[in-house]
């Protein structure tokens, strides 16, 4: 076993040992996809693209059903063996003695997983805390700004729905004014992008709501260009990452905003129920916890973490969902993602009457992509899709987006997706 593999194993596992926790490494499937991994470490992103014999080795590192075809990791993300055996054995470990190996042994392991978060992030880890998902993190802003009746907040018609619904009841509550603006997607021009947010601003707007990408078909919207415009206004700036973090290849920072929320169980194929918020560092005291603390004051990001018995499985796997990422490599990953979304919409928009709502171009979509064909509805596509061939996808009627939305991830092959375009092109001719 090579330094680098042995040293990749020491971080996954830890204290515990390796053989205990990841037993997956210690298969031969296993040894082959470390192995490949040493071997391509370093090497240019963009050589493993459509490498087929490079991400079978690393669909061999997931439990996916070879039954029904998962083209809905727009809705959440799988994990990969390692980090199901992680949540495994932690969970055995806490029930040996739970207030021992709970609250003095795992949740040591707090700290140093939130400077490795933040690593990925592009921020200081005193930026960073732990939740359960993007709804939580992104409430805990929504709920937590001081803001006063009168205040507006600018968002999107296509946001999600758990945020909406919360800043609907602050508006109810507190009598802040939600100012809407809507879009017809696809759009591959930043600028009509901006301006829309720009164009909505006014001397009462607090607080701009940007939601990076749009769940529902795959846009991105250009962030940091919209907290520029914000920033000039001093308004605040609020971004939900659910679908763009470990997705893109960015890092937070980048996008110059206050405060960002994401669900890692997405697309850092982390434990289902775990999440993360960012919080910049002036702007913490200021912001109220969602659940009560010490000090609702305190300038310590820990504030926000004051949830009481929590899972430490689900929260401590979180790392080897991070090494099991950091592997792949954030450019390849997302190379790939962005290929695979090309790969079959390409094809799919050869047909008369067939269209897919989401840009092909990286810089305003990756994975997510949004079927559309004439005469037939949402749901009659998605049921076709798996009643005749166990594709599983999710039928999208929401604010100007109608269509069947179709994901895959790293797991996900080209021959998968021939069968997808050979089910559109069935349907096509009419099922």
């Amino acid at each position: 076993m090579s330094h680098n593999r042995r040293r990749f194993l020491g971080q996954l596992a830890g204290a515990m040992g390796a053989a205990s926790v990841l037993p997956f490494f210690e298969t031969q499937q296993g040894r082959a996809f470390l192995r490949l991994m040493d071997e391509t470490k370093g090497l240019p992103a963009g050589d493993f693209t459509s490498d087929e014999t490079f991400w079978y080795q690393v669909q061999q590192a997931y439990t996916v059903s070879p039954s029904v075809m998962n083209l809905n990791n727009g809705g959440v993300c799988p994990q990969p063996r390692v980090v199901q055996e992680a949540v495994e054995r932690y969970n055995r470990l806490s029930n040996e003695a739970p207030s021992y190996y709970m609250w003095q042994i795992l949740d040591q392991g707090r700290e140093p997983l939130r400077s490795k978060l933040a690593d990925l992030a592009g921020c200081s880890a005193d930026e960073i805390a732990i939740n359960r998902n993007a709804s939580e993190a992104l409430e805990t802003v929504i709920f937590g700004l001081r803001l006063q009746k009168g205040d507006e907040v600018v968002l999107t018609k296509q946001d999600y729905p758990n945020m909406i619904n919360a800043w609907k009841q602050r508006e109810k509550r507190d009598g802040i004014v939600l100012k809407w603006i809507s879009f017809d997607f696809p759009i591959e021009d930043k600028n009509q992008i901006v301006s829309k947010f720009a164009e909505a601003f006014t001397s009462k707007t607090k607080v701009v709501h940007i939601t990076h990408t749009i769940n529902w078909n795959g846009q991105l919207l250009p962030a940091r260009e919209i907290a520029a415009e914000a920033k000039k206004r001093g308004i605040e700036v609020l971004v939900d990452g659910a679908h763009s973090f470990a997705h893109f290849d960015y890092k937070i920072t980048d996008l110059d905003c206050d405060y960002f929320g994401t669900s890692l169980h997405k697309w850092l194929c982390a434990p289902f129920g775990s999440g993360m918020l960012y919080v910049r560092k002036e702007k913490i005291a200021q912001l109220y916890p969602l659940l009560a603390a010490q000090d609702p004051e305190s300038p310590d990001i820990r504030k926000f973490e004051s949830l009481g018995t929590r899972s430490f499985a689900i929260e401590q796997a979180i790392g080897q969902a991070l090494n099991f990422h950091q592997m792949i490599g954030s450019e390849r990953k997302f190379k790939r993602l962005h290929y695979l979304k090309n790969y079959w919409a390409e094809k799919a928009n050869e047909l008369p009457g067939v269209k897919v709502a989401t840009s092909l171009k990286p810089e305003f979509g990756g994975a997510i992509g949004l079927l559309t064909m004439e005469g037939k509805k949402p749901e009659e596509i998605s049921s076709f899709l798996f009643s005749k061939y166990k594709i599983h996808t999710v039928s999208i009627v929401w604010e100007n987006i109608n269509g069947v939305r179709i994901t895959p991830n790293v797991y996900t092959t080209q021959n998968d997706l021939d069968v997808l375009v050979g089910a559109i092109r069935h349907l096509h001719k009419g099922g």
